[in-house]
């Protein structure tokens, strides 16, 4: 077997023992996101501090029943 053929299944068999794992980290960060929302922190920050985009978040938040945010600028937690 080459070189890259070896590289290529050693990833693939990282990959596949690594991706239930990932599955499972990212349901808890979509919960993390979700429970966010809810407490009333604003779309902006969760994105800023999730590794999701907006679009992404407005999706999964609407599939959840999280209302939309009011328009309007919002209020931002102050770091400290």
């Amino acid at each position: 077997m080459s070189d890259a053929r070896e590289v290529l299944a050693a990833a693939t068999r990282r990959y596949r023992r690594t991706e239930t794992a990932h599955e499972e980290a990212r349901q808890e960060t979509i919960n993390a996101v979700l429970a966010a929302l809810r407490a009333g922190i604003g779309p902006t920050e969760v994105e800023r501090l999730s590794p999701f985009t907006g679009a992404y978040i407005r999706k999964v938040a609407r599939e959840a029943g999280v209302p939309p945010a009011s328009p309007g600028p919002k209020r931002t937690a102050r770091a400290g």
